[in-house]
């Protein structure tokens, strides 16, 4: 544990400032902008990391890291295992959060709406795209399922090693892609003295009503 208490550990912000003017028309569009200045920013390592944020009918809560896939104007896309805890609570309720920090360029976006299946298609697609170690990864794991120890892991990798040797590895049924289409997209810049840049963009209908927030 750090000697410096808890309570002095604070950073001030000052790198950009965020007006209405700087913004696009459309959220997505908006987005766009802001995730290739992250991409292009050699100190920032996987700017598609995002929390993604589920509860259950019974109200609890679960965060997670994901990686977001892709981007395109009906939503953000990501994968997973569906019987996964995550995907469990996508099961019971629809709705999820998304959050991007940057800190390096002082930035947050959140994003709130509701999320659907992919089709096994788009699935399979990106399925088979992905490095073949990961595939195995993902038909080897009963993700958030308890497991004796490593070896179980390491014993189920090898027996799919050798049952698919040389031969392509199906999409497994238990695994697929989630799109969450939004409703409301909040983006953050940094500012001096707390008094942080805030604006949301909020569906109404088919149009995008985009206000300033108190930070």
């Amino acid at each position: 544990m750090s000697d410096v208490p808890l309570s002095d550990l604070r950073q001030d912000y000052g790198r950009e400032s965020l007006h209405r003017e700087h913004l696009a028309p459309n959220p997505i569009a908006q987005f766009e902008r802001w995730f290739q200045a992250a991409a292009a920013c050699p100190e920032i390592t996987e700017p598609n990391a995002m929390t993604l944020a589920t509860s259950d009918l019974q109200g609890e809560v679960s965060a997670r890291i994901v990686l977001l896939k892709g981007i395109d104007a009906e939503g953000f896309r990501f994968f997973t295992n569906y019987e996964s805890y995550k995907g469990r609570q996508l099961m019971d309720n629809p709705k999820a959060a998304l959050l991007f920090f940057w800190p390096t360029l002082e930035r947050q976006i959140k994003i709130r709406g509701t999320v659907e299946q992919l089709s096994r298609e788009e699935a399979d697609n990106y399925f088979q795209s992905r490095p073949r170690g990961n595939q195995l990864g993902a038909a080897a794991s009963s993700q958030s399922s308890v497991v004796a120890n490593r070896e179980e892991l390491d014993e189920r990798l090898a027996a799919l090693e050798k049952e698919y040797d040389g031969k392509p590895i199906p999409l497994p049924p238990f695994w697929g892609g989630y799109i969450l289409r939004p409703t409301v997209l909040e983006f953050w810049q940094g500012r001096k003295n707390r008094l942080h840049d805030c604006f949301r963009y909020r569906k109404e209908k088919d149009s995008w009503i985009t206000e300033r927030l108190a930070p």
